[in-house]
């Protein structure tokens, strides 16, 4: 089983990218390939997911843990394959984004990543959000979000912080920016604060980033 590899990326394409190891090139399929440093004297560590079918043996990779973890917590959805995993993965930016929307059932993200429409979103949501807090991600950000895990629910499943973020959205923060506000905001919420309370929590929280 490989876990890991280290070397100098070779070339790369579209969805993989050669890694050059002792002089042994590994075909990688991974999210983004050009992301990857192509500086000569700068190696590369890439986290693998050895992935057996009939017809072939292939390998992907991840510049994190974190996106390892994620992408085999996705192989386990119905209907997921690794190809639909890696754009996932590919689209969804960060681990954290993905996370802390299956976390939050945020169906708009999820349903526009490639692949996935809104019965599969679903279905991710479904077969993945009880499973995220049993992972062990690594970094801060991965861990911070999955405190949203099953603490989102502030009220009514999350209700009323969904309807704060929409109208901090409506004032011009991007989603990105909500969700770090709330995860500013959460550790000084009380059940029962109203959209307005959450809001202005919220603005005193983006005024200070």
């Amino acid at each position: 089983m490989i876990d890991f590899l280290r070397g100098k990326v070779a070339f790369r394409e579209s969805d993989y990218a050669v890694l050059d190891v002792n002089g042994v090139g590994y075909r990688v399929f991974c999210p983004n390939p050009y992301a990857l440093s192509h500086k000569e004297d700068e190696d590369v560590t890439m986290f693998i997911h050895y992935h057996v079918r009939e017809d072939a043996h292939l390998l992907f990779g991840f510049i994190s843990r974190d996106e390892q973890s994620l992408f085999r917590l996705l192989l386990d959805v119905t209907g997921i394959g690794p190809k639909v995993a890696l754009g996932i993965l590919a689209a969804g930016g960060r681990p954290e984004a993905v996370i802390l929307a299956i976390s939050q059932e945020n169906l708009a993200f999820l349903t526009k990543l490639p692949g996935i429409g809104k019965k599969t979103a679903q279905r991710i949501i479904l077969d993945l959000k009880d499973k995220l807090g049993s992972v062990s991600f690594s970094s801060p950000e991965a861990a911070v979000a999955l405190s949203v895990v099953g603490s989102a629910q502030l009220t009514e499943g999350g209700h009323v912080w969904s309807e704060a973020k929409e109208a901090l959205m409506t004032l011009g923060y991007t989603e990105a920016e909500t969700d770090r506000a709330w995860l500013q905001v959460k550790p000084k919420t009380n059940p029962g604060d109203s959209v307005d309370v959450l809001v202005k929590l919220a603005l005193q929280a983006l005024y200070s980033m």
